[in-house]
């Protein structure tokens, strides 16, 4: 049985970190951090884990959550991670498993300071902790992937393995949950009720990673995009992908199906589908299922995926990769069915 730490433990990351660690039959969570909440029973602020967890929030030093954990999850804004991870790891006295649920170490520094317009303090390589993609099993730390470059990723990695894409255009939609607890003006009731906001139309900071990650894959420079719009619903994130081939590609729905299968064979988490996803079918579990459809007249495929913004998106890629990194099968404590209707 492991020990885990969740350090930041107040906003939705850290609820779904302990909602999915209460029921893996190798975790016991130790604790729990928050300075804001010291002291305070878990329970009163996660209410959907009343009588799981009896829990209080404490304020520690990083030092005092090495000593009783063997696996800690950062789950911190963006830009406090970096002073946190490294004195994690400068205990020389006890190796323990850290992932990062921040941004602060899927980017190479010069390209977060770009990104996030603040100073990168901590310029350490840390393996982009996608599963489907590399592989994590014997690493100490490492980063967790944001929410919409997870569902593009997934959605376009064949294609540029393939050396396929010409252009992509990324159109993704996300529950209000992918914002964060804090209360906001796009959040409140009546902005979002009935409606779909676009926003940061080419300047999002989440396009960094899909076009890191999408490069690394192929051999060749790619045309990317991307666009997020905010949809009233809680949870789940469904990207539509416009991937442009070359046109003397002539690609079948048989060779893209296959292509898909081979790539994510023995990847229990993607489900490569005959029909167009659905939010409803991937809400709750940390499934991410794709579908897709050919244009043949404009060389374009319709690639479309599906994913829980908070589980496949962030706390149930994190316990995947623990998984992975501790020696367990990756599957282990997430096989759960989405949550129809």
């Amino acid at each position: 049985m492991l020990n885990i730490g969740i350090i930041g433990g107040s906003g939705y990351t850290g609820g779904e970190l302990m909602r999915l660690s209460l029921f893996h039959p190798e975790m016991n969570i130790e604790l729990v951090t928050s300075r804001r909440l010291n002291g305070k029973k878990i329970h009163t602020v996660h209410k959907h884990l009343n009588q799981l967890i009896d829990l209080e929030f404490e304020n520690l030093k990083p030092l005092q959550v090495i000593d009783r954990c063997d696996v800690v999850f950062v789950a911190v804004p963006h830009g406090t991670s970096m002073n946190i991870v490294p004195d994690l790891l400068a205990n020389k006295k006890k190796s323990v498993k850290i992932i990062d649920l921040s941004a602060d170490y899927r980017l190479n520094s010069k390209v977060f300071e770009e990104v996030y317009g603040r100073i990168h303090k901590d310029k350490r390589s840390v393996v982009y902790g996608i599963p489907e993609l590399y592989k994590v099993a014997k690493e100490q730390f490492i980063a967790n992937p944001g929410c919409y470059p997870t569902g593009a990723i997934l959605a376009a990695a064949p294609l540029a393995d393939a050396d396929l894409i010409q252009l992509a255009v990324f159109d993704s939609k996300s529950g209000i949950s992918g914002a964060g607890a804090s209360e906001s003006k796009v959040s409140h009731y009546p902005n979002l009720a009935e409606n779909i906001n676009a926003y940061k139309l080419t300047t999002h900071r989440h396009f960094a990673e899909i076009s890191q990650e999408l490069t690394k894959l192929s051999n060749i420079n790619l045309n990317l995009s991307f666009t997020p719009h905010v949809i009233p619903s809680i949870r789940g994130i469904l990207t539509t992908a416009h991937i442009f081939t070359n046109e003397d590609a002539n690609l079948t729905m048989g060779d893209i199906k296959e292509l898909y299968e081979n790539f994510y064979k023995n990847k229990p988490f993607v489900r490569i589908l005959d029909t167009i996803p659905n939010l409803s079918s991937v809400r709750g579990s940390n499934f991410c299922d794709i579908g897709f459809e050919i244009d043949e007249k404009n060389n374009r495929i319709v690639v479309v995926s599906a994913i829980d913004n908070l589980v496949k998106g962030a706390s149930g890629q994190a316990i995947q990769n623990m998984n992975l990194m501790c020696g367990f099968d990756e599957s282990l404590g997430l096989l759960h069915a989405g949550l129809l209707p």
